[in-house]
């Protein structure tokens, strides 16, 4: 099997990265196509993999192919490979709003299409995948559709209507979870703290409290409820949270992003 990527841009780094340490592909059995020589010769030293010249080449060589442009770029790499690409293949496209009618259109075939949303802890392999397909991807595509985005993480099948949320969800919500880590190092150096040992306080807290609840099973609430002791310290800071509205303003920055998501 010949693992196909358009595009060697972090998401796909990091997509490389978690198939080759999982030994779910083999460096040799993994090409690619970048828009710079830097980055082609960049992924070649660290994962090995052939980087060849074209779209279209990588296109016709694949058994699966994985769509990892952003959506911006779809006009101009999709006409590329459009001819050369099989109904027999398997493409995978991680680009934000683009349904798959949409993606079916461009190709202008019948084809095997699945839509994925990832997010960049897939980096360290701890991603997030929501997983939709249309009607001519049978279940042993799925499965190894699945097997392979399960090598950075959590992969999950979900209808396509709720692939915007996903990305909302997980998606986009990295970068929230990155500006609340910040703000609490940020209150801890206000106490007192150095910066550098605040921010590894923050992370630790958030990965542990997100482990807990993953692991327990508990609902996030009943978390909450254990930490909060009658008249304590964090029972304060709860109150000043729901005080300026943390909740709502996270609800309202998720509903954000999947409507970008659908008007793009």
């Amino acid at each position: 099997m010949t693992i196909g990527f358009i595009g060697l841009g972090n998401m796909a780094k990091a997509m490389i990265g978690g198939m080759l340490s999982k030994n779910i592909a083999k460096p040799e059995e993994i090409i690619g196509s970048a828009k710079t020589e830097e980055t082609a010769k960049t992924v070649n030293e660290t994962y090995g993999i052939t980087v060849l010249k074209s779209n279209e080449e990588v296109a016709h060589k694949a058994d699966v192919l994985i769509l990892a442009v952003k959506p911006q770029m779809f006009d101009q790499v999709i006409p590329q490979m459009r001819d050369v690409v099989r109904k027999d293949e398997l493409i995978i496209s991680i680009a934000a709003g683009k349904t798959i009618s949409q993606i079916e259109n461009a190709f202008g075939k019948e084809l095997k299409l699945v839509r994925c949303m990832p997010n960049t802890p897939a980096m360290v392999g701890a991603g997030c995948s929501g997983v939709c397909r249309n009607e001519r991807v049978n279940d042993a595509d799925m499965e190894l559709c699945m097997r392979l985005l399960g090598s950075f993480g959590l992969a999950e099948e979900v209808p396509e209507k709720l692939i915007d949320a996903v990305g909302g969800v997980s998606g986009s919500s990295p970068a929230f979870v990155f500006m609340f880590i910040e703000a609490l190092a940020d209150g801890a150096v206000k106490a007192g703290m150095p910066r550098q040992q605040a921010l590894r306080f923050a992370a630790q807290a958030v990965m542990g409290s997100a482990k807990l609840m993953l692991e327990t099973g508990k609902h996030p609430g009943e978390l909450k409820d254990m930490v909060c002791s009658p008249g304590g310290t964090t029972i304060e800071g709860v109150q000043v949270l729901e005080k300026m509205g943390l909740r709502a303003s996270v609800m309202s920055a998720v509903e954000a992003c999947v409507e970008k998501s659908k008007n793009m």
